[in-house]
C-alpha cells in the first residue's frame, strides 16, 4: 500500500527555475515576432492603399466614358457605391484632384492622407522616376500609375 507521503513525493510540481527559463523563452520568441508583425500590417494597410487608389482611379474612368471624357473630383454611385476611406488615416477620404495645368489634356490624380510607414514604401517610385526612402504617402497619377510622395 502507498503511503500518504510517498504520493506526495510522486506527483511533484514545477520548480520556480523551470518556470523562469519557460517565461523567458516565451518573452524572447514575443521579442522577435511582435515586429514583424507590425511591419507586415504596416504593409498590409499600404497595400490597401494601393488598391483603394486604384478603385477610384477605375471609377475615375468609367464616369470619363459616361461623360465625354471629363473628370470629376467628387465620383458617387454608380461610380463607386462606398466612399473609400484611407486606412492609414481612417476616416480620412482619399484627395481627387485635377490639376489646371493638365485640365486640357484631362489629367487627375489621387492622393491619400499620408502617414504610412516610410519603411512600406520603399518599392515605390516618386513621379520623377527616382527612389524614395522617406516617402510617406502615396499618389495614384493617371499617367504613370501608383507612386510614393515625401
Amino acid at each position: 500500500m502507498i503511503t500518504y507521503t510517498n504520493a506526495m513525493r510522486s506527483a511533484r510540481g514545477f520548480t520556480l527555475i523551470e518556470l523562469m527559463i519557460v517565461i523567458a523563452i516565451i518573452a524572447i520568441l514575443a521579442a522577435i515576432l511582435i515586429p514583424n508583425f507590425l511591419h507586415a500590417r504596416a504593409e498590409a494597410v499600404t497595400s490597401a492603399c494601393e488598391g483603394n487608389e486604384k478603385q477610384i482611379a477605375t471609377a475615375e474612368e468609367m464616369y470619363a466614358v459616361d461623360n465625354s471624357g471629363t473628370y470629376t473630383t467628387s465620383l458617387t454611385t454608380p461610380y463607386l457605391s462606398v466612399i473609400v476611406t484611407d486606412p492609414v488615416k481612417k476616416g480620412n477620404a482619399y484627395t481627387v484632384t485635377i490639376p489646371a495645368a493638365r485640365a486640357a489634356d484631362g489629367s487627375y490624380q489621387i492622393s491619400d492622407a499620408g502617414q504610412h510607414d516610410t519603411s512600406t514604401t520603399t518599392s515605390l517610385t516618386q513621379s520623377a522616376g527616382a527612389a524614395c526612402a522617406t516617402c510617406g504617402s502615396i499618389v495614384y497619377y493617371q499617367a504613370s500609375g501608383i507612386h510614393a510622395k515625401p
